[in-house]
């Protein structure tokens, strides 16, 4: 957890547990009531396909219930393109709900 230079928070989503149901459980016990309260943006490892419906569902929905505050996420481990992403997130007000891959390509 931090905050962004622009001010976001920036919640580590990291080391959820490879099957999707039981990562989907860990992240909503151990971020969910966090994310609630001052939204943010999100870093997810990266994982298989399995994965892609829950973590869009959650950031959706959170990002619904948290207007005006915002909710993106961000997956991968490149940490220089982990850097841009979450400056330009955080430099484009507008942009929320959404889960952006950051792959290093």
């Amino acid at each position: 957890m931090g905050a962004a230079p622009g001010g976001q928070d920036v919640w580590e989503a990291r080391g959820l547990p490879a099957a999707p149901l039981d990562a989907l459980a860990a992240f909503t016990a151990e971020h969910l009531p966090a994310l609630r309260r001052h939204g943010g943006i999100v870093l997810f490892d990266p994982a298989d396909h399995t994965h892609d419906a829950w973590r869009e569902a959650v950031i959706g929905e959170l990002a619904r219930e948290a207007a005006p505050a915002r909710v993106n996420a961000i997956v991968g481990t490149d940490e220089e393109g982990i850097r841009r992403t979450v400056a330009f997130l955080d430099s484009a007000p507008g942009v929320t709900g959404q889960v952006l891959v950051v792959d290093g390509n």
